[in-house]
């Protein structure tokens, strides 16, 4: 018999998860043992499954590792311990251990008592108020002297997901990604979805976009999303705000003509005509107010009132007055926007999706739209498995949206 040996517990839906297969896994992979003690099994999909599992191996520093793999998967010990606490001692520095949080929802044991990490999101720590009544997720860059912070794997558990929890385009695309399937049919679910957000107000619908949605002449489509209230928040960078005014200012991307497809006499120029244009009015919300603006995107978001977030990155030009280039304060931002996100699209931009998918809990619809079968793998790769992939065109997606939501509205 194994001389070190803990118990452990997983329960709701590990089966379609693959929660228990990928436990089991961790278990053997680093040179434990297991039993299964008890299993019971759903028979029902909407039934929940538990398993107990013995856990045994020669050395208590791998049985220590194997916890804290299979603890970040949904398991829980059977033995219930206080969650540890240090006092951080400086400004932006975590305690040494420090417990690292996934996306998935999790509770910490604190003064008896079960607390549910409120704003959960991946690869950061969880604080403890002062009156111990209160866990939060925090990032290292959040963190101050004095703050009490959650170290070690005691005392935390976290609630598997379902992998086809959802309907609609979650229960047609069983697999993660989805090159094969019928793109129009899916389309049509992902249409029922966002009419089901929307009608019943009970979270904001996230739009995550890159350039190619103008480049390949979609602007116009998601334009139409947004006055018909399909969209509440778009988070993108300054490629993508500044293609689309310089398709309004100049009828180009990129220097090609959205009409004719052809490169224009000095069309190089125009995204940074098309920037200089908004610096000197001093934004894009007062160049709509005069009308030099007049339609595209970031109009319609003008005059609905729908937020957007424009993040920097070391490639762009100008950029434009309302791009946020620090990079903490860009964070900052998306985690307030975020809270309430109930439904996220994500159309042809990796690391943008990639960013949101880190900031997001496992329990927001995720769709990642990409002509690029790996940019679905790269986002669940980092954490965000509860993604599902359409691998298509940007132009082809929006406009069959479009077609489902506007001309067959009620």
């Amino acid at each position: 018999m194994k001389k070190f040996q803990t118990k452990v517990k997983l329960s709701g839906h590990i089966i379609d998860s693959l929660t228990l297969p990928k436990t089991l896994d961790e278990i053997l992979e680093h040179g434990c043992n297991y039993e299964i003690e008890e299993i019971k099994v759903g028979k029902n999909r909407s039934d929940t499954s538990s398993a107990l599992i013995r856990i045994s191996s020669d050395s208590q520093k791998a049985l220590d590792s194997t916890l804290h793999r299979i603890l970040k998967l949904g398991a829980s010990q059977i033995e219930e311990k206080e969650a540890a606490l240090r006092t951080t001692t400086s400004d932006g520095v975590f305690p040494d251990d420090f417990y690292i949080t996934t996306n998935l929802p999790t509770r910490v044991m604190i003064k008896g008592k079960w607390l549910t990490v409120k704003n959960i999101c991946m690869d950061s720590g969880i604080k403890i108020t002062g009156d111990f009544r209160h866990a939060l997720c925090i990032k290292m860059g959040d963190v101050k002297k004095g703050d009490m912070i959650v170290t070690g794997h005691n005392g935390i558990h976290l609630t598997p997901m379902s992998r086809m929890r959802h309907s609609g385009i979650f229960e047609f695309m069983g697999s993660t990604v989805s090159p094969e399937k019928s793109k129009w049919l899916a389309i049509k679910h992902i249409a029922e979805d966002l009419k089901e957000v929307r009608s019943t107000k009970n979270g904001k619908i996230l739009f995550v976009c890159g350039p190619a949605i103008i480049h390949t002449g979609a602007r116009g489509y998601l334009e139409s999303l947004i006055l018909n209230g399909y969209v509440d928040l778009i988070f993108a960078g300054n490629g993508f705000a500044t293609h689309d005014i310089e398709a309004c200012l100049y009828g180009t991307s990129l220097g090609i003509s959205l009409k004719e497809g052809a490169i224009t006499k000095k069309g190089h120029e125009h995204h940074l005509r098309a920037i200089n244009t908004i610096r000197k009015t001093g934004g894009i919300r007062q160049t709509v107010k005069k009308g030099i603006i007049k339609e595209g995107i970031m109009h319609a978001c003008v005059k609905t009132n729908t937020d957007f977030i424009l993040t920097g990155s070391i490639r762009d030009d100008g950029p434009l007055p309302e791009v946020v280039s620090d990079m903490k304060e860009a964070q900052r931002l998306l985690r307030e926007k975020f809270k309430d996100v109930k439904l996220c699209i994500m159309i042809a931009s990796m690391l943008h999706s990639i960013a949101a998918g880190n900031l997001l809990p496992a329990s927001v619809k995720t769709i990642c739209v990409d002509i690029n079968p790996e940019v679905v793998t790269k986002l669940s790769d980092r954490g965000t498995c509860q993604a599902v992939g359409l691998v298509t065109d940007a132009e082809l997606f929006l406009r069959e949206l479009t077609n489902h939501l506007i001309k067959k509205a009620d």
